[in-house]
């Protein structure tokens, strides 16, 4: 018997434990989305999400200040329009629902750091991330309005954008428009790595966004392919983009590892409706430990490679950090 490796001696006591421990989560790691509606006085809970809500701007200041008191100062914006158009008007209107949720946190709260996510789903009757031209969404013609959305971000106070509709040549464009309107010192966190998920299921119902004929499957990823992640990777780097973003995240780890492996910035994934949905039913039944497996599947995503974290379970992780 060999006796000179016994891994097991840095694991028998709680203090050695910690003091080898590799990977550590941290509340600056999390990105918490938010989802705003048009109206007075609303907190809409979300059908398939327990706990998170659709929030009015004048009920989000509760949310933020319980946020800002856990040290939570990251949060992603998606907004729900009054109403929507084939061309998603309300994405570009400077007093759409994103663009007034911008300006006000950022006069009430000027130390939250307000990320954007840039689409046209949310905004237009189809419910396509895009121009639909001949039932199919019009790549170019759509750059067109993310350029216009971008800048009505940028003019309304946010500090990053998220294009995340992969449209190809989204990020050159955006970066090409903030830059021509003097907003080059805003980054993008780009949707890379974008998956035609199942996960997703329950964000359509928070963000009221199912499309209403076909699927996304012509530009979101095909679920079996991994060096195609690599390419989109890669045209991202070479057109500006500042941040890689991996979706979902549980079932895409080895992609999130991948691309920390092989390139030199922060990678983002977002821990995405299904992932926490799933987690909540089974803890609901009493079928898991929901605490517990909430932050070992957040410290997974973390091992694998993500800088940055885009979860639902941004405020209970950082309740259960702050208290251990």
């Amino acid at each position: 018997m060999d006796i000179t490796h016994r891994p097991r001696r840095l694991r028998n006591n709680k203090i050695l434990r910690k003091m080898v421990r590799e990977t550590h989560l941290d509340m600056s790691d999390f990105i918490t989305p938010l989802f705003i509606v048009h109206g007075k006085d609303k907190k809409n809970p979300i059908r398939s999400m327990p706990g998170i809500f659709q929030f009015s701007l004048d009920r989000l200041e509760e949310e933020i200040e319980e946020m800002l008191a856990l040290g939570l100062e990251q949060v992603i914006l998606f907004g729900i329009p009054q109403s929507k158009d084939e061309v998603g008007s309300d994405s570009i209107c400077e007093s759409g629902i994103i663009q007034r949720s911008v300006r006000f946190l950022k006069a009430k709260y000027p130390e939250l750091y307000v990320i954007t996510d840039v689409c046209m789903c949310e905004y237009t009757d189809h419910g396509h991330c895009g121009i639909i031209c001949e039932q199919s969404v019009d790549n170019d013609a759509t750059l067109e309005y993310l350029q216009k959305q971008v800048v009505s971000h940028a003019q309304a106070g946010a500090d990053m954008v998220a294009p995340s509709g992969m449209m190809d040549h989204m990020v050159a464009a955006i970066r090409s428009a903030l830059d021509a309107e003097k907003f080059s010192h805003i980054p993008i966190m780009s949707y890379s790595v974008k998956y035609a998920s199942s996960f997703y299921g329950p964000f359509r119902d928070a963000a009221e966004s199912p499309p209403q004929f076909g699927d996304r499957k012509s530009y979101q990823m095909d679920c079996a392919n991994r060096r195609e992640a690599i390419k989109e990777a890669q045209l991202d780097i070479q057109q500006g983009a500042d941040i890689l973003m991996v979706k979902p995240a549980l079932a895409y780890l080895d992609i999130i590892r991948e691309l920390k492996s092989i390139t030199h910035v922060p990678i983002a994934c977002y821990n995405v409706s299904g992932e926490y949905s799933m987690v909540k039913a089974a803890a609901e039944k009493g079928w898991i430990d929901g605490e517990a497996l909430m932050m070992e599947t957040l410290l997974s995503m973390k091992r694998a490679g993500a800088d940055i974290i885009l979860t639902y379970f941004a405020k209970e992780a950082a309740k259960l950090l702050r208290d251990k």
